[in-house]
């Protein structure tokens, strides 16, 4: 019985050993750093390139001969032989509008030129017959006859009424004379008159004809059509009668070149210059980069939701014509670039009470299982940072 109950204390004691020594070790173990570190927070200093930038958020438009296509001619639309999207050349008909009421038009007034011409070919026949009647010939003939039959007359070679024939005749021609002197210059006014009447109808025979070519609207640019205002049987009215307010007929844009016209924030628009460089990504091509640069900033910001933003323009090559009008774009606006320099995660940079900046590396040796690097730091875009010292390629440091 004496064995068996000194075995119960032993074994007891032992228990009671066991359970202290688990509870120091737990202890122990909360109350000291961890000597292992999540592999996922390791990451390696990298060699690549860095940059500091704006993004301006905007859509794509044509850099230049983004015209509006409107008519001089007012009508129904009759043909569309173009539509979105296609390449257009100088002259090309995009549009023709029905002619007839026109056609006819035209047949009428050249018809009226043709019964005008006829009256200045009369005007000037009877200015031609007056002149003819002005001349003295007639006058000289009945006043020589007159002059015999005086002598005649005398001689009592001829009877009293043939006389008064002869000096009838002179009356009549010297009147006749008078009567067409008088007249030359009514005539030479009718010519006049008639042949204003002529031309103000060859004018109205040319605005119609005009009118008429004015009915094929064409392109007047090399481009693209980016949109399309009328269909067959639409209404077009003049420009040359409604002004701004006519009919928009189509809109052409020379695709080549292109830019994205983005809004920047006020408190970065004092970093961006005209002539910095930027790439340019669109959501068609998620993996295509477009080179590109500032060259229009725009004075006066316009404030919206209580931000105030600043519009600015990067031009952008667009060869191939892959960039449309109005597709949603980014221009990342590069304001420093360093190439193939040392980086690393953001994240992984820790600032002293000093200000000074510092990583903790992976060190075994070390009771914590880390340990403190000092760095240099160059630019930094949120995401990664430039390390100028203090690390070198294929490092690992610590995420915080």
């Amino acid at each position: 019985m004496a064995k068996k109950k000194k075995f119960k204390i032993w074994l007891i004691l032992l228990i009671f050993t066991i359970i202290i020594l688990a509870v120091i070790g737990i202890f122990a173990q909360m109350n000291s750093a961890p000597t292992t570190i999540d592999i996922s927070s390791l990451k390696k200093v990298e060699r690549g390139n860095i940059a500091r930038s704006v993004v301006a958020t905007g859509v794509v438009e044509p850099i230049s001969n983004r015209i509006e296509i409107r008519s001089k001619a007012s009508g129904i639309v009759k043909h569309v032989h173009v539509d979105v999207g296609d390449r257009v050349a100088p002259g090309q008909v995009l549009v023709e509008l029905d002619r007839d009421q026109l056609q006819a038009q035209l047949r009428e007034a050249e018809a009226n030129r043709l019964a005008a011409r006829a009256d200045v070919v009369a005007a000037r026949a009877e200015f031609r017959r007056n002149r003819i009647l002005a001349e003295e010939y007639d006058v000289k003939l009945a006043r020589a006859n007159h002059s015999r039959s005086i002598e005649l007359f005398e001689q009592n070679l001829i009877s009293k009424s043939d006389f008064d024939i002869t000096s009838g005749r002179l009356e009549e021609a010297l009147n006749r004379q008078r009567a067409a002197t008088a007249a030359i210059g009514v005539t030479e006014a009718s010519i006049a008159q008639k042949e204003a009447r002529v031309s103000q109808i060859q004018a109205v025979v040319d605005r119609i004809s005009e009118e008429l070519n004015y009915t094929s609207i064409r392109s007047p640019i090399y481009g693209i059509v980016l949109s399309r205002e009328v269909e067959t049987g639409s209404a077009v009215s003049s420009i040359l009668t409604m002004g701004a307010g006519a009919t928009r007929v189509m809109i052409l844009g020379d695709m080549k070149d292109v830019y994205v016209r983005g809004q920047v924030n006020e408190i970065d628009i004092g970093k961006v210059k005209v002539g910095l460089p930027a790439r340019i990504t669109v959501e068609t091509y998620k993996e295509k980069v477009f080179q590109g640069k500032v060259y229009k900033i725009a004075p006066l910001g316009v404030e919206r939701n209580n931000v105030t933003s600043f519009e600015v323009r990067v031009s952008v090559d667009n060869p191939e014509g892959l960039l449309l009008a109005n597709m949603s774009a980014n221009a990342e606006i590069i304001l420093e670039e360093h190439l193939n320099v040392l980086t690393i995660p953001e994240g992984a940079v820790v600032f002293d009470m000093n200000k000074k900046t510092y990583v903790e590396v992976p060190d075994p040796a070390s009771e914590t299982g880390r340990r403190r690097v000092d760095v240099d730091v160059g630019i930094s875009t949120g995401i990664r940072a430039e390390i100028l010292s203090g690390l070198k390629e294929g490092d690992q440091v610590i995420l915080q």
